[in-house]
């Protein structure tokens, strides 16, 4: 543009003298309104030349940010890769450790049945318990009432056999040291009668002072009903021979006990029923048979005395 304008300035100076003043002044008009245009589009290239450099400064910083947004989009990129391995390991973690909790929940849960089964079980063998052991409470109560009532069923027989053989003691008195000995051993009381005091030799009949002594024994008998009545004949072991009616002496000795159960039935208080006669002959022996005194300890009569025991009897039976 500059370029036209110096062509057509010099073109106006050399022709300024060949050309007329009309045409010099189109000339000059055009000038005008080319230089006029040449100013505007100046002003409008700096006005574009100032729009690019603006344009451009705002690309370099579009630029940088696109660099560090693209750099930084990179670093979130790796981190997100990192994040991402990081959370498959922990999912694939979390499903093993789900499937593990699953099972181990599974298994707990059947050992919890297996559990409580086994309470239920040793709760229904603790009721079993408790119950027998209510039982037994009551049964050893129940036993232990009997056994009192037994000792004090016992204690009552052993004083009544003390009385007894108190009784006893002063009815014969009077046969003291005449090979009579009263005594209360194992519940029993014991009348032994050497057969000086009954009997002859070789004879069951009984003499006046020996049936005396079996009469007093019988009234103090026929005052206790309820005891049980004994009576043992015994020999020395010296054999019998002088025939008749005796055979032995067991047979002496039984035919000695019958003959004081006929002197004790003869009081009507003495139950029947509670006497018993039996003969030992000489298999019962108190003393040594090899002297004199040891052969007239052992002939001799023996009067057990034992109360009755119906009611310890039913005691014990009573389940």
């Amino acid at each position: 543009m500059i370029r036209k304008l110096l062509i057509l300035t010099l073109v106006i100076s050399t022709s300024t003298s060949c050309v007329s003043s009309k045409i010099y002044k189109e000339l000059e008009g055009k000038y005008t309104t080319l230089k006029n245009e040449y100013d505007n589009l100046s002003a409008a290239s700096e006005g574009v030349l100032s729009d690019k450099n603006s344009l451009q400064n705002q690309l370099d910083q579009l630029q940088g940010d696109y660099d560090a947004t693209l750099l930084e989009r990179n670093q979130l990129q790796q981190e997100v890769s990192v994040l991402q391995k990081k959370y498959d390991a922990l999912n694939e973690a979390y499903s093993a450790l789900e499937q593990n909790s699953s099972k181990s929940i599974a298994e707990n849960a059947q050992k919890n049945r297996e559990l409580l089964a086994q309470l239920a079980a040793k709760e229904l063998a603790l009721t079993v318990e408790n119950d027998r052991l209510l039982k037994l409470e009551v049964d050893m109560q129940e036993r232990s009432q009997r056994i009192a009532e037994l000792e004090a069923l016992i204690a009552s027989k052993d004083q009544a056999m003390r009385d007894l053989k108190n009784a006893i003691s002063k009815a014969l008195t009077a046969f003291e040291g005449k090979g009579l000995t009263v005594e209360q051993r194992n519940g029993n009381v014991y009348v032994s009668m050497e057969n000086k005091l009954l009997f002859k030799s070789g004879s069951w009949a009984i003499g006046n002072e020996g049936r005396t002594a079996i009469e007093q024994l019988g009234a103090v008998l026929g005052d206790n009903p309820d005891i049980a009545v004994l009576i043992e004949g015994h020999t020395d072991n010296d054999p019998f021979s002088s025939g008749g009616q005796i055979a032995n002496n067991w047979d002496l000795s039984t035919k000695r006990a019958t003959a004081i159960v006929k002197i004790l039935r003869e009081n009507s208080a003495i139950n029947p029923e509670n006497l018993t006669a039996a003969g030992r002959g000489e298999f019962a022996p108190i003393a040594s048979n090899e002297t004199t005194q040891g052969k007239a300890k052992n002939r001799r009569i023996e009067v057990v005395l034992t109360p009755k025991l119906d009611e310890i009897s039913k005691l014990l039976n009573n389940d």
